[in-house]
């Protein structure tokens, strides 16, 4: 029984998101709004209950099955990745420098307030 109510809480935050993201005409898929759903959802409860907890870890044991689809695409659209290869490079570069950077600022921000202040002692 656990593990249907776990699978419905999973299936209904993307429904959720789902619906909320054809409704707005968001350009975010819906299970990722979904799974901010779940997030949410989450940090309210304050902790993950066991029936959720079951289907999680089962999905999660098989996470790498999820990526064949994936893998399939790349191999039917190769002719489109070559043609556009140049491109895709300088994009992979920029967004993970912008990463990076934008990680490394937040990083430092928050170091900086969470460490005692060093001015007055020597």
């Amino acid at each position: 029984m656990a593990l249907i109510i776990g699978m419905s809480i999973l299936l209904g935050c993307q429904f959720l998101g789902e619906i909320i993201s054809r409704a707005l005409a968001l350009p975010v898929p819906g299970p990722v709004l979904g799974m901010l759903i779940l997030l949410i959802g989450l940090m309210i409860r304050g902790s993950v209950p066991a029936s959720l907890r079951t289907p999680g870890e089962g999905l999660l044991k098989y996470l790498t099955l999820l990526f064949v689809p994936a893998g399939v695409g790349l191999i039917q659209h190769f002719g489109l990745i070559s043609r556009e290869f140049g491109i895709l490079i300088i994009t992979l570069i920029v967004s993970t420098s912008v990463t990076l950077l934008v990680t490394s600022q937040i990083l430092q921000r928050i170091a900086g307030r969470t460490q005692p202040s060093r001015e007055g002692k020597t």
